[in-house]
């Protein structure tokens, strides 16, 4: 008796301790805006990063702004445009882009407040742009056959007026007349500010390269560390009050909003219960991020925003990413956010971008040489 009576015991211990569903605690939870929508559009980079630089604005100033997404949108379907002309239509053309092409846009165009071009025509309240990228493509492309037969620049403007809205020189916020690079200048951000990082072993450590993926159209260069260095990076940033503007691959089973979780479990785990309980996950190193990478199981394929940090109760570290697929709680959990474990993080990030000032030091200095 006393023998079925620890066997009872001892089953009832190891199901608790080999099943346990999880309890976050927030460590780390970083001032941003709210979460919103994109709609059906593949402008993830500017909706991310036009966050990230919401929270910018917020460390530097501590105001709120919401900021337009679809004005930076604007200028980097006009250098998609230029880009796509002036290489025959030998490359790709379609919504994507990376977070230093929000960059580029606010350097040469500055920004604007969502209230002054929101980009939405005729009574839409939705984002929906699959219909102006082929409509802008086979402009494009009628021009590559004929290019003497029409003014391609003028075209795609007028397209970009008809879905977006015409292009805003001047607007009034609160009260204040601003252009665009004024606005910005009272925002106090700096371009030249952000920094964009990443970590691949087929291009030399602590040096800058054009990483070759699809969306990097406009060929922004990227920091190389190594892999250690950029988890160090980046948590240093967060304790220090810095969020981080992130490039991902979302495709994995292992992600998913409708659970608000980013995992990377062992192979042979459960998947739904891995959702639901923790487990263990895989061992990442550079090898397997390398790897991941050349066999295309790891691709550019979604921007969001790193706004803090969580542990589980076994003190593994989450980063809380502030996605722009909506609050829909039919869709999304964790109120739009994603709870990425380290190690989906380390196998899955593209590249992270952030303030200079976020760098450590000894970094920063490398970086500094390279550039």
């Amino acid at each position: 008796m006393k023998n079925k009576y620890f066997a009872a015991v001892f089953i009832l211990f190891t199901c608790l301790t080999h099943s346990q569903h999880y309890d976050f605690k927030t460590i780390i939870d970083l001032e941003t805006t709210n979460v919103i929508s994109q709609d059906h559009t593949g402008t993830c980079w500017s909706f991310s990063t036009s966050s990230f630089l919401e929270s910018e604005i917020i460390r530097i100033t501590g105001d709120q702004i919401d900021l337009s997404e679809m004005y930076n949108v604007r200028h980097a379907y006009i250098n998609k445009s230029w880009n796509y002309i002036m290489r025959q239509g030998k490359t790709q053309f379609s919504e994507g882009g990376l977070a230093h092409d929000v960059i580029h846009s606010i350097s040469e165009h500055g920004f604007v407040p969502n209230a002054a071009y929101t980009g939405l025509m005729n009574g839409r309240t939705k984002h929906d742009h699959s219909k102006l990228v082929d409509t802008l493509k086979s402009t494009l492309d009628n021009y590559i056959k004929a290019p003497k037969s029409f003014n391609w620049k003028k075209h795609v403007n007028a397209i970009l007026d008809s879905y977006l809205g015409s292009n805003v020189t001047s607007f009034n916020y609160k009260g204040v007349a601003y252009t665009p690079a004024s606005f910005m200048k009272k925002t106090k951000i700096i371009p030249e500010d952000y920094v964009t990082i990443t970590s691949f072993s087929h291009k030399p450590f602590y040096t800058n390269f054009i990483l070759n993926i699809p969306d990097n159209f406009s060929n922004g260069a990227f920091f190389n560390v190594k892999l250690d260095e950029l988890i160090h990076i980046v948590n240093n940033a967060l304790e220090k009050g810095f969020t981080i503007e992130l490039d991902c691959d979302v495709s994995e089973k292992t992600f998913s909003s409708k659970h608000g979780l980013a995992i990377l479990p062992k192979d042979g785990i459960n998947l739904e219960d891995a959702f639901i309980n923790i487990s263990e996950e895989k061992q990442v190193t550079q090898e397997l991020r390398q790897q991941e990478f050349e066999n295309y199981n790891t691709t550019d394929d979604h921007l969001m925003h790193i706004t803090g940090v969580l542990k589980d109760q076994n003190g593994t570290t989450y980063y809380k990413v502030k996605n722009s697929w909506g609050t829909n709680p039919k869709r999304v959990n964790n109120g739009g956010y994603i709870y990425m474990s380290e190690a989906y993080f380390k196998l899955k990030t593209i590249s992270v971008m952030l303030h200079k000032k976020a760098i450590p030091k000894k970094v920063f200095k490398i970086l500094k040489k390279s550039t």
